[in-house]
């Protein structure tokens, strides 16, 4: 018997707004989930059904990690504990690849014990994070690499030399149950209830870094803003004030609230300044029925299926681009061709699946 084991130094589910976390924690609740047990510090609430390894961030523990100058030390000892002889296991990694180092080293001394691991690392950057030099350890352990998009695969195929360990791709996906397109009267509804009848609305919604572009897009908007063109920009996620005509700020939002601010816009703005993994908020925007006009780097043209779904801005950095096609947008209103059975929870759980029972393995 093969078990399966799911490492997440975030809690599970995880009570802060999350994207990963979030797919987890509807795969984790569903009956057909092949994850046996997860080793996470102590979520607010458990998930029923769920085995849990719980990380006890106890005062002797913090001592001994801070003493072995191993900020992973925790979360590891936790696994080996838990670990038994001969027993084999998959082990699925998230994001983490100081943990993936730390086990590494530990499993040197332990080759018996690594010939018992199938270890799946689960990345949701786009491009490739080690130099190819220093990259050689990594590969060399993990054994299969999960990305977001078939062009990310390219990239890491295209810029090391070695690459030992198998790849796959998953999509994220969406719960489709909460993010879908209202009718059209149901539309004008949400819209009356937000004050803005006769607006056309523009969404941002990310996290407030630079790399998100809230700025950028801020100037572009006051270079083409006008009063009179019934126009207004809603920023979700920023929790600053924005002092700029014809935006409303409406601060974080629980992403259960979230599906009614998508239902009532029109476009979703997706001004990326970085070479983004694949852009959660986008696909929740497009199943709630909204253009995109995004930027076209690192995951988004495979999302947006290089335009199909969208429009994609080939050079993103420029404002007049961004200018030219929100202006477009108001004069032509092109609606959105989005497939729905793309990038849903429903697949992404059957993806999951389909890999972990690929890689079960005996000895």
């Amino acid at each position: 018997m093969v078990e399966v084991i799911l490492v997440s130094q975030i809690p599970l589910p995880y009570h802060k707004i999350g994207s990963w976390t979030n797919l987890y924690a509807n795969y984790l609740s569903s009956n057909s989930n092949q994850i046996d047990v997860v080793i996470c510090e102590e979520p607010r609430e458990r998930l029923d059904g769920v085995h849990y390894q719980i990380v006890r961030q106890d005062l002797s523990l913090k001592i001994k990690k801070k003493l072995h100058k191993k900020p992973q030390y925790i979360y590891l000892q936790t696994l080996l504990n838990y670990l038994q002889k001969d027993k084999f296991y998959v082990l699925q990694i998230v994001d983490n690849f100081g943990f993936a180092k730390a086990l590494c080293k530990e499993l040197e001394e332990k080759p018996e014990l690594r010939e018992r691991l199938f270890v799946q690392f689960f990345y949701h950057g786009h491009d490739p994070f080690y130099g190819n030099f220093e990259s050689r350890w990594f590969y060399d352990f993990i054994d299969e690499m999960v990305l977001l998009t078939k062009a990310s695969y390219i990239k890491h195929k295209d810029y090391y030399s070695i690459l030992p360990c198998s790849f796959s791709v998953i999509h994220n996906g969406i719960d489709t149950t909460q993010f879908f397109k209202v009718s059209n009267q149901k539309k004008q509804q949400l819209k009356f209830d937000f004050g803005v009848a006769d607006k056309t609305i523009f969404i941002w919604c990310s996290r407030d870094v630079p790399k998100k572009g809230l700025d950028f897009i801020l100037r572009v908007w006051k270079q083409i803003y006008r009063a009179e063109k019934n126009m207004v920009l809603w920023v979700i996620g920023s929790t600053r004030q924005v002092d700029v005509a014809g935006v409303k700020s409406f601060g974080r939002i629980p992403n259960k609230e979230l599906p009614k601010y998508f239902q009532a816009a029109d476009c979703y703005l997706f001004p990326t300044l970085w070479q983004e993994g694949f852009g959660l908020s986008l696909i929740e925007a497009l199943h709630c029925g909204c253009y995109a006009i995004a930027s076209a780097l690192g995951g988004v043209p495979e999302v947006l299926q290089q335009g199909r779904f969208g429009k994609l801005i080939d050079a993103p950095h420029m404002i007049s681009n961004w200018e030219t096609e929100i202006t477009r947008y108001l004069e032509e209103r092109p609606n959105s061709q989005f497939d729905t059975s793309l990038y849903t929870t429903a697949e992404w759980n059957s993806e999951m699946n389909r890999l972990i029972l690929d890689n079960k393995f005996e000895k």
